[in-house]
């Protein structure tokens, strides 16, 4: 038997934000039957705790319905809360993730409710995406950025919208895009504050049709609008997802350093626990 606990992620409030299963310990379970928990829970991912390694606090392993990733956002960060929240973690937790030590420090009251915290992202790597005609077919529309590909862990492609009202209206097909191997596409659109940018993403390769809050497209989001003028670097950016969804989540995040040579990327927000049980496995 294994314990289980759904946080929101992304959010202070219960039943919005991105939902995300966490087995608290998961000692002893195999691989194979972490993925076939995964499928079970059909959350965007599930995250399974495992004593450390490598020097951190503690080890995790991050599970789509599909396959297993080295890094994510949002599981990382759920998972960092459910165990501060039981009183697993102190001010600042180390986890280990297939992409190394991803360090997070905690604000706010631990007595219930939403739970803050920080973390410190793998630093995007910009990469060539030579199928970017193909995902604007895939979106049915065009980019008023160039398509471009970060990865931190997952694979990041971004789509520029012209503003809310296009982004809303999107019907991508899912199934070309599916065609899509280890890629993210993210669509991204300007609101009346400038540092505040709403998103959808959709990849159906990680076995996510669309996701509620992707925490780790946000620091290469806040790269990209860097890269192409749209946000100063070193500007703090807020995320606005899910919308579309009903389940809206807010993501902060701020890139430090230069665009030759990016030095820091934190993201932050907040996430709520909202059940618990039992896994007979």
């Amino acid at each position: 038997m294994y314990r289980y606990v759904i946080a929101d992620v992304f959010t202070d409030t219960a039943l919005t934000g991105n939902p995300l299963a966490v087995l608290p310990d998961a000692t002893g379970l195999p691989a194979a039957l972490m993925q076939r928990i995964a499928r079970e829970m059909n959350l965007s991912e599930t995250t399974f705790v495992l004593p450390p390694e490598a020097g951190g606090d503690v080890r995790v392993r991050i599970f789509t319905p599909l396959g297993e990733l080295p890094f994510a956002g949002h599981p990382t960060f759920g998972t960092a809360v459910v165990l501060a929240s039981a009183g697993a973690a102190g001010p600042e937790l180390r986890m280990e993730t297939g992409m190394g030590v991803v360090p997070f420090r905690f604000f706010g009251d631990r007595s219930g409710g939403a739970l803050g915290a920080r973390m410190l992202q793998p630093i995007p790597v910009l990469e060539p995406y030579p199928r970017a005609d193909e995902l604007l077919d895939a979106l049915g529309t065009r980019s008023v950025l160039p398509i471009e590909v970060y990865r931190n862990g997952p694979r990041h492609a971004f789509a520029a919208l012209p503003d809310e009202a296009a982004l809303a209206a999107l019907r991508v097909d899912l199934r070309a895009l599916a065609t899509h191997d280890d890629l993210a596409l993210n669509c991204f659109a300007p609101t009346a504050d400038p540092a505040v940018w709403r998103t959808r993403m959709f990849s159906p390769a990680y076995g996510v049709t669309e996701d509620a809050g992707t925490g780790s497209a946000a620091g290469p989001l806040a790269l990209h609008l860097a890269r192409h003028g749209r946000l100063p670097l070193g500007t703090p950016l807020t995320v606005r997802q899910g919308v579309e969804m009903g389940r809206p989540s807010t993501i902060h995040a701020l890139v430090e350093g230069t665009l030759d040579e990016v030095e820091r990327v934190e993201v932050w927000g907040h996430a709520v626990l909202v059940a618990e049980g039992t896994l007979y496995v």
